[in-house]
C-alpha cells in the first residue's frame, strides 16, 4: 500500500480519530525531512511497534536563530515520499507554515526551564522553545502515540521526555539508538552541506567522544580532564571549529564531580556550513566499575 499524503490538520487527526477507535496504536515520526537512513531506522521501529505510522516533515521556523540555515535547510518532498514508502509509513503529515501556524506570529510558546540552556542552549538560547513547541503541536494534533526520536539528538529527547512529563501528555516518548556511517559519523540532514574535505574530517567528532569514554573506561574520574582530551583532538582538526566537548550526567545534563552514574558525553563542532553534534553513553558504577552503550 502506497504511503498517504496529508497536508491538514483536520483531515489528519480525522484519520487518526478512526485508527484509534478502531483499537489500533498510532506511532509517530517528527522530522523536518530530507530524509536519510537515521530517520529509516525511526519509521521502522514504529511500523515494528505500531499499528498506523504516521511520519511528519515540516521545517520548523521556530527552532532557527538569527543567521542560522532555515532558508537553506535542504528538502526533497519526492525522495522523502519514496523513503517513506519504502519503511511502510501509512500517512505522511506535510503541512505548510501557514497551516501550522495560521496567525504567522505565535503568541504561545512551550519552554522547558533548566535542561534547554545547557549544551546547545549556551549558543542557541531560542532553540529548544521552538522545539518544545512544535512537538507539543505535533502531539497535540497526533493524539495519543508512540514518538521515536533518535538519540543523537540527545538533548532534544530529554527536553521532549521532560515536556511530556510535566503536561501529562499521553505519549510514550521512545529514544532510538544514533545511525552511523561506515567511519562513524552520525547521519544527519545537515552532512549534506559537508565539503569533500570536511567530509573527510568530520568523523574526528565520533573520535573525540570515543576518546573522551576509552578516558573514563580507564579510570579518570575528572570531568575537566575528560573534556580536555576530547577538545585536544577535536582542535587538531583544522576544519574543524569546537563549540562544545562535555561530559555530563545523562538525567540532568549537568557536569557531576567525580563522575559517576549514567553519564553523556556530548560534542558540537562547525565544519564550514554545517554544525554537527554527537554523543556517547558511559556507565561508571558507584562502586566504580564502568560500562558503556
Amino acid at each position: 500500500m502506497s504511503v498517504t499524503i496529508v497536508t491538514t490538520v483536520d483531515e489528519l487527526r480525522a484519520r487518526l480519530d478512526r485508527v484509534r477507535a478502531a483499537g489500533r496504536e498510532v506511532g509517530f515520526v517528527p522530522t523536518m525531512g530530507y530524509l536519510h537512513a537515521g530517520h529509516a531506522s525511526l519509521m521502522a521501529a514504529a511500523r515494528a511497534d505500531t499499528d498506523v505510522v504516521v511520519t511528519s516533515i515540516f521545517v520548523n521556523p521556530l527552532q532557527f536563530g538569527p543567521g542560522e540555515d532555515l532558508e537553506a535547510y535542504p528538502q526533497d518532498l519526492v525522495a522523502d515520499a519514496v523513503r517513506a514508502e519504502e519503511e511502510g509509513v501509512d500517512l505522511l503529515f506535510v503541512p505548510s507554515a501557514t497551516e501550522m501556524y495560521p496567525d504567522g506570529a505565535v503568541r504561545t510558546t512551550v519552554s522547558v526551564a533548566g535542561l534547554s540552556e545547557l549544551l546547545d542552549g549556551r549558543t542557541r538560547p531560542t532553540h529548544f522553545a521552538g522545539v518544545a513547541t512544535v512537538v507539543a503541536k505535533l502531539f497535540a494534533i497526533v493524539g495519543p502515540c508512540r514518538s521515536y526520536f533518535g538519540e543523537k539528538d540527545f538533548q532534544q529527547v530529554a527536553v521532549v521526555r521532560q515536556m511530556v512529563r510535566d503536561l501529562s501528555m499521553p505519549v510514550d516518548v521512545i529514544a532510538c539508538p544514533t545511525a552511523r556511517e561506515p567511519d562513524g559519523l552520525a547521519m544527519s540532514s545537515r552532512n549534506a552541506y559537508l565539503t569533500v574535505e570536511e567530509r573527510a574530517a568530520a568523523p574526528v567528532v565520533h573520535a573525540a567522544l570515543l576518546v573522551g569514554r576509552m578516558a573514563i573506561a580507564a579510570g579518570e574520574r575528572d570531568p575537566v580532564r575528560v573534556r580536555a582530551l576530547m577538545a585536544e583532538l577535536i582542535g587538531a582538526e583544522p576544519l574543524g571549529e569546537l563549540d562544545y566537548a562535555e561530559v555530563v550526567d545523562a538525567g540532568t545534563l549537568e557536569v557531576v564531580d567525580p563522575l559517576q552514574g549514567s553519564l553523556r558525553l556530548l560534542a558540537a563542532v562547525r565544519f564550514g556550513r554545517a554544525r554537527l553534534i554527537d554523543n556517547l553513553g558511559a556507565q561508571v558504577a558507584i562502586g566504580d566499575g564502568v560500562g558503556a552503550d
